[in-house]
């Protein structure tokens, strides 16, 4: 944390824990804010800092050591998503490839897939995205209509448009969840996953016009008769819907613990430049009317980060999997919500300068507020826990 200002240690992280949220730490520090501002900036790409972060073992600590990962588990992923966030450095691509795409390999893949894929996922050579979200299907993920039509015995042709697929410019796959083409009893089309070559012949996407200032660039992705055989697979045909979750729960906490570095990066700036900043003779940080604010913030991010800490833990135990989904989305809006009031605090504790990129958080505010409405939005999370936790019936 900034000048070791701020004292956020209350985590009881294991000594091996503590050596890598230390260790990670000092090489994102290495880079810093200015680094990623200005990568942003020029529309160019942290390939530095991703292949730093892959050589070092970080970008594959969940993943099966047999397929080239450190073997450790999400509290793992999570503890280096939050540590390079806190450093300035948020890389949304880390929750998209190790975090959802490792974690669906790792759970779901074919042996010839995760082969082939996740030591490249563990070490930074190949990227791989997420394509989901559609315009008209929203959280529904029932409603979606990018249609997997069967094409001889073994093979499919993809059609259909994704919404919002992140990085999907700098992968070198992408995870597909598509439908089949023919209803089941119920009348629903089963759900299927699939890995497509970004260089596929009818894929394409064009850029979303995007308030997030970051690296990864947002796209609408278009299948025009992508054309996909089993050995594409993932998993089961007609079972993505159940599988999709081993991807979904771990995106939530990861981005839970992308959200709690944002916050933390935010208010160590704040602190900081409260102590510092003098006006009549006086730091501002001495005034209740600046310091209870920030000392809300910081307790708000504490209790999400135990939060998504407890997510991860009950991921990594294997617990019942209503509990983990139910932690899991709690912890994304807890996240949500601190990182959004933290840096909304921190800018309004530099008065004018906290809207000058120099101070680094002016172009943080929409990554920050953005973990409000996804991975999944706060309406929905509180809908679920209405429905599951409080036992009230379903409103939607």
């Amino acid at each position: 944390m900034a000048d070791g200002i701020v004292k956020d240690d209350l985590l009881l992280d294991t000594d091996e824990r503590k050596a890598l949220r230390e260790s990670v730490a000092k090489l994102v520090g290495s880079y810093g804010r200015s680094y990623f501002q200005d990568v942003t900036k020029r529309g160019a790409r942290p390939d530095e800092l991703w292949k730093d972060l892959g050589d070092a073992g970080y970008l594959g600590v969940h993943l099966p050591e047999e397929y080239g990962g450190g073997g450790g588990g999400l509290t793992d992923l999570s503890i280096v998503i939050e540590e390079t966030s806190a450093a300035g450095c948020p890389l949304f691509m880390l929750v998209i490839s190790p975090a959802i795409a490792g974690s669906l390999l790792t759970a779901h893949a074919s042996e010839a897939q995760k082969q082939t894929w996740l030591a490249g996922v563990a070490d930074g050579t190949k990227r791989i995205a997420f394509a989901i979200t559609e315009p008209d299907a929203g959280t529904n993920t029932h409603n979606i209509t990018t249609t997997a039509h069967a094409d001889g015995p073994d093979a499919w042709r993809i059609r259909g448009q994704k919404y919002w697929t992140s990085g999907i410019d700098d992968a070198d796959a992408v995870i597909v969840v598509a439908r089949g083409a023919e209803p089941d009893a119920r009348g629903r089309h089963p759900i299927s996953m699939f890995l497509v070559p970004t260089d596929a012949e009818g894929l394409s996407f064009q850029p979303i016009d995007s308030a997030l200032q970051i690296p990864e660039n947002q796209f609408t992705t278009f299948f025009d008769d992508v054309r996909v055989t089993r050995d594409d697979l993932i998993g089961e045909e007609g079972a993505g819907l159940r599988q999709v979750f081993a991807g979904l729960n771990p995106e939530r906490v990861t981005a839970a613990a992308q959200a709690n570095g944002i916050a933390r990066f935010a208010l160590a700036k704040a602190a900081r430049y409260a102590t510092d900043r003098v006006v009549w003779s006086t730091p501002i940080g001495a005034h209740q009317g600046v310091s209870h604010p920030l000392a809300k913030c910081f307790v708000e991010v504490q209790l999400a980060r135990l939060m998504t800490m407890h997510a991860a833990k009950l991921t990594d135990e294997g617990a019942d999997p209503a509990a983990t989904g139910s932690a899991s989305t709690v912890a994304k809006y807890a996240a949500g919500e601190a990182a959004a009031a933290a840096v909304d605090q921190a800018i309004q504790t530099h008065g004018g300068n906290g809207l000058s990129n120099e101070y680094g958080l002016s172009d943080l505010w929409f990554a920050a507020r953005m973990f409000r409405t996804a991975p999944v939005s706060r309406e929905m999370v509180l809908n679920h826990v209405a429905q599951h936790n409080l036992g009230l019936p379903k409103s939607y």
